[in-house]
C-alpha cells in the first residue's frame, strides 16, 4: 500500500478557530440583508448545481432537490448528525449501527445494509465537489452550508464518480470579497450544545478567507444498570474545522484552497437486547431509552479522526471553462460495543424488575453446559467487537471542459482518477484475537454530455461514461485469502425537457448506470472466506413536472421505475452472524415523488414532499440465513442443516414504501423590523423491511418525528432568538436492528428541548 500520511490532531487548533468564529460572529455589525422567509415576493427561485453550473431548478431535466435554508437550520439544531437529512427529501432515507460514523444513504430504495468499515455504497456524498466514498468519510459533519442538494437515479456522465442511486451534494459557504460572519448556537438537554458559524473575508485584492467551525457536545446520559454509577453512555463530542482561501487573480481565473478537519470522541451505537416482540415489532418492557444491561464494550467508546484537503481551480479560456479538482482525504478511528445488547451474569443473580431473562454459556467456545443467566431476555453468547479503520488515504482528481453556456449547443468532457486505500482491523468476541485485512481500490473514468436547445421550448441531452474499477483485499496473515476484482463498463444518459409555458415543463430522462464490482472481508475475522459481488448494472426511466402554478405554488415531481441487473446486496446477521455479499439476478422498483412549496397567505409558507417506492426483488433461487429468535415469514429451506430464507419478491432492506416531510413557518411582523414566529417540521418513514428476509419483529412502519421553534427574529436575517424541541413528542422510534444472537434493537435519539440563537451579518 502507498506509504501512510501521519496522523494530524486537529482538537486544539479547532478549539481556538471555534472561539474567533464565536466572537466574530457575536460582534459582527449587520451590514447587508438577508431574505426574508416570506412570501412577499411570491415563491423564490431555487438555485441547483446539477448539471455542474448553477441553474434554476425548474429548468434541470432530472429529479433534484434543494433544502430550504430553516430546515437546515432547524434539524441540526438538537446536535444531530448527517442522519438527521433521513425522510427530509422525498425518497431519501439514511440509518447507521456505527453511531456518528458510517452512515448509509438510499434514494428510492437503493442502498446498502452493510455495516462494515469497508461497505460500498450505490448513494454518493460529495462535499464541496469531492466524492467521501469511504463510509467513514460519508459521516464527515456538514456545517456553515451554502446548499444541500439531492440528485435522484443514476449519475455519472456530469460528475467524476458514478452512482446508480443517486448524489447528495453539500456546498458549503465560501470566501467572498466582502466582510461576512455568522453563527447558529444552542442549548438544551443533557446539555447538549452546538456552535455552527463562519467568518471571511478579503485579505488582498485578489485573495479572500473563510474559517468555519462546528462544535457539538452532549453529556453521557444513558445508565449501565449492570455496574454501579449512573450516565455512563450516549454522549460525545464531534469539533471539526475548514480553512478556506480564495485567490482570483484576474476575471479568468479562480483557485480555492480547503483544509479541513475533524475530531470525534464519543459513545458507539447503543444495542438493546430483546426489545422487540416475539412475534410483533412493538418494543417490549425490555426496552428502557435510558438504561442498559451491559456485561461488555469497555464504554461502548468511539474515536475518529478526519483531516483533507482540495484544490479547486476554475479558468476561463476564450469561450471555454477548464476545472481542476485534486483532493486527499484521511481518517483513522476505532468504534467498540456491546453487540448483544445484554449482560451474562452467575446463575443465582437476582434478574432486575421488569426484565426478561434466559439462561446459557455465554461465553467461547460453546460447552453446551448453562452456567449463566441473561438479561434483557435469552442471549446465546456474548458478542463484544472492536472496529478499527486504520490509514485511511483517498486521494481523487478531476479534470473538466465545459463550452460556453449560452448559446444553443453546450457541453463538457471530463476525466477523473480515484485511488484508496485502508486498513480494517476486527476483534471478534471470542476467536481469532484480532484480524486486519487491507483494502484498494484503483479506479478512472472518462465522461461527457451536451445538450442542445432545439427551440425555445425543446432542448434534449445525451451523456456518456466509461470507467474501469478494480478493488483488492490482502489478508496479512493468510495470503490465500487475498482477492482481486475489476470490471469497466460504459454507462449513458438521455433526456428531453419541454417547456409548454414560462412556468410549466416535463421532462423525461433514461439512464443506464454502473456501479463497480466489490469485496467484503469481515467474516475472515470469524473464520469463513472474503465474499466477492459483481458489477450492478441499472436502468431507470422517469417522467416529470416542473411547475411554478401561481406565484405562491411551486409543484414538482417525478414517476419512475428502474431495473438493477445483479443487484449487490449483504446478508447482514442471520444466526450464522455473517457479512456475505452477494448478488441477485435483479431488483425491480417503481414509484413516485413530490416536492411543493407553498405561501397562501402573507408571513405563511409551507413547504413538503412526498414518495411512494414499491421495491422487490427477482431472484427465485437466492436464500440467506435467518435470525435467531425471530419470526420469519418467508418459505424457508434447509441447506447444509441450516435453515434459510427464501426472499424472492420481498422488497429491498431500508427502503421506505413510504417518505415524506413537511414544515410550516408563521410569523407576526412587531414593530419596524422585527417579527415574532413559529416554525414547525415533520418527518414520517413508513413500512420498512430491515433485512432481506421479512419477519415479524424486524420491520418499522408509520414512524414520525416532529419539531418546533417559537421565537423572535429580525427581518433583515440579523439575528433570531428562539426556544426549540427536536423530537418533541420524544417518539421511541427504532433505526434498525441486530437479529445473530437476539430480538436487538438500536433507537433514534431522544427529545432535546432548549434555546438557540442565530446571528448574521
Amino acid at each position: 500500500m502507498a506509504s501512510r500520511l501521519n496522523r494530524i490532531r486537529i482538537g486544539s487548533s479547532l478549539a481556538a478557530l471555534m472561539a474567533a468564529v464565536s466572537a466574530a460572529a457575536l460582534f459582527a455589525a449587520p451590514v447587508s440583508a438577508q431574505q426574508p422567509t416570506t412570501n412577499d415576493q411570491g415563491i423564490q427561485t431555487v438555485i441547483v448545481t446539477a448539471q455542474q453550473r448553477e441553474e434554476n431548478l425548474q429548468d434541470v431535466p432530472l429529479s433534484a432537490t434543494s433544502i430550504p435554508q430553516d430546515t437546515l437550520s432547524t434539524i441540526f439544531t438538537g446536535g444531530e448528525d448527517v442522519l438527521a437529512l433521513a425522510a427530509r427529501v422525498p425518497g431519501v432515507y439514511a440509518e447507521s449501527s456505527n453511531g456518528r460514523v458510517a452512515p448509509r444513504f438510499y434514494i428510492r430504495g437503493l442502498g446498502n445494509t452493510d455495516f462494515d468499515l469497508a461497505a460500498s455504497q450505490p448513494v454518493s456524498i460529495i462535499m464541496d465537489d469531492v466524492v467521501m466514498e469511504n463510509v467513514v468519510l460519508k459521516s464527515t459533519p456538514v456545517f456553515d452550508l451554502d446548499r444541500v442538494e439531492v440528485y435522484r437515479g443514476p449519475q455519472g456522465t456530469l460528475f467524476g464518480r458514478n452512482t446508480t442511486a443517486g448524489i447528495i451534494r453539500f456546498t458549503s459557504k465560501k470566501p467572498t470579497d466582502t466582510f461576512q460572519a455568522n453563527a447558529n448556537m444552542s442549548y438544551g438537554t443533557y446539555n447538549t450544545f452546538t456552535l455552527d458559524g463562519g467568518v471571511g473575508g478579503p485579505i488582498s485584492d485578489i485573495a479572500s478567507v473563510r474559517a468555519s467551525i462546528l462544535y457539538q457536545h452532549r453529556d453521557d446520559w444513558v445508565d449501565n444498570a449492570f455496574t454501579p454509577g449512573d450516565d455512563d453512555f450516549g454522549g460525545y463530542d464531534d469539533i471539526a474545522g475548514r480553512l478556506q482561501l480564495r485567490i482570483q487573480p484576474s476575471d479568468d481565473l479562480d483557485i480555492l484552497v480547503n483544509v479541513h478537519g475533524r475530531d470525534l470522541d464519543g459513545t458507539a451505537a447503543l444495542f438493546r437486547a430483546n426489545v422487540l416482540g416475539p412475534g410483533n415489532n412493538s418494543l417490549n418492557g425490555n426496552y428502557d431509552r435510558e438504561r442498559v444491561f451491559y456485561d461488555g464494550g469497555g464504554g461502548n467508546p468511539q474515536a475518529y479522526e478526519e483531516a483533507g484537503a482540495s484544490v479547486n481551480v476554475t479558468w476561463d479560456i476564450a469561450n471555454l471553462t477548464f476545472t481542476s479538482i485534486s483532493s486527499m482525504e484521511t481518517a483513522n478511528g476505532h468504534s467498540r460495543g456491546d453487540i448483544d445488547g445484554g449482560a451474562c451474569a452467575p446463575l443465582a443473580s437476582a434478574v432486575p424488575p421488569g426484565l426478561t431473562s434466559g439462561t446459557t454459556d455465554c461465553f467461547f467456545p460453546f460447552n453446551g453446559v448453562a452456567d449463566a443467566r441473561t438479561y434483557p431476555g435469552f442471549i446465546p453468547f456474548a458478542s463484544d467487537t472492536t472496529d478499527t479503520l486504520d490509514d485511511l488515504e483517498q486521494y481523487t482528481q478531476e479534470f473538466r471542459l465545459a463550452s460556453d453556456t449560452s448559446q444553443a449547443l453546450n457541453w463538457q468532457v471530463g476525466a477523473y482518477i480515484f485511488q484508496s486505500g485502508f486498513e480494517v482491523n476486527t476483534v471478534g468476541p471470542g476467536f481469532p484475537p484480532s484480524t486486519t485485512v487491507e483494502h484498494e481500490n484503483t479506479a478512472w473514468a472518462l465522461f461527457g454530455q451536451a445538450s442542445y436547445r432545439l427551440s425555445d421550448e425543446l432542448s434534449v441531452t445525451g451523456g456518456l461514461r466509461y470507467t474501469d474499477d478494480e478493488k483488492t483485499l490482502t489478508v496479512d496473515a493468510n495470503g490465500a485469502l487475498n482477492r482481486e476484482i475489476e470490471d469497466d463498463h460504459f454507462s449513458w444518459d438521455l433526456s428531453a425537457m419541454y417547456n409548454f409555458t414560462d412556468s410549466i415543463s416535463t421532462y423525461g430522462r433514461i439512464a443506464y448506470g454502473f456501479r463497480g464490482p466489490s469485496i467484503q472481508g469481515r467474516d475472515i475475522a470469524f473464520g469463513a472466506p472474503p465474499s466477492l459481488a459483481q458489477s450492478e448494472k441499472v436502468l431507470s426511466y422517469e417522467v416529470g413536472l416542473k411547475s411554478i402554478l401561481s406565484r405562491v405554488l411551486r409543484l414538482n415531481g417525478a414517476v419512475f421505475t428502474y431495473t438493477v441487473d445483479d443487484i449487490q446486496l449483504t446478508a447482514v446477521g442471520g444466526a450464522g452472524n455473517t457479512v456475505q455479499l452477494l448478488n441477485a439476478d435483479k431488483g425491480e422498483a417503481w414509484g413516485a415523488e413530490f416536492d411543493v412549496e407553498f405561501a397562501p397567505l402573507d408571513n405563511l409558507v409551507f413547504t413538503g414532499g412526498v414518495s411512494y417506492v414499491d421495491t422487490e426483488i427477482n431472484d427465485p433461487g437466492l436464500s440467506v440465513g435467518i435470525c435467531a429468535q425471530c419470526t420469519v415469514t418467508d418459505p424457508t429451506v434447509v441447506i447444509g442443516g441450516v435453515t434459510r430464507a427464501l426472499v424472492n419478491g420481498n422488497p429491498f432492506p431500508n427502503a421506505p414504501e413510504v417518505t415524506a416531510d413537511l414544515t410550516a413557518r408563521y410569523s407576526v411582523p412587531f414593530g419596524n423590523d422585527g417579527e415574532f414566529f413559529g416554525f414547525a417540521d415533520v418527518a414520517y418513514q413508513g413500512d420498512t423491511n430491515l433485512f432481506l428476509y421479512e419477519s415479524r419483529e424486524f420491520r418499522t412502519n408509520d414512524q414520525i418525528e416532529a419539531g418546533l421553534k417559537l421565537g423572535y427574529a429580525r427581518t433583515d436575517g440579523s439575528w433570531e432568538v428562539a426556544i426549540f424541541a427536536r423530537n418533541m413528542t420524544d417518539e421511541d422510534n427504532i433505526k434498525g436492528a441486530i437479529d445473530f444472537n437476539n430480538n436487538t434493537a438500536f433507537v433514534n435519539d431522544p427529545r432535546i428541548v432548549g434555546i438557540s440563537l442565530k446571528v448574521s451579518n
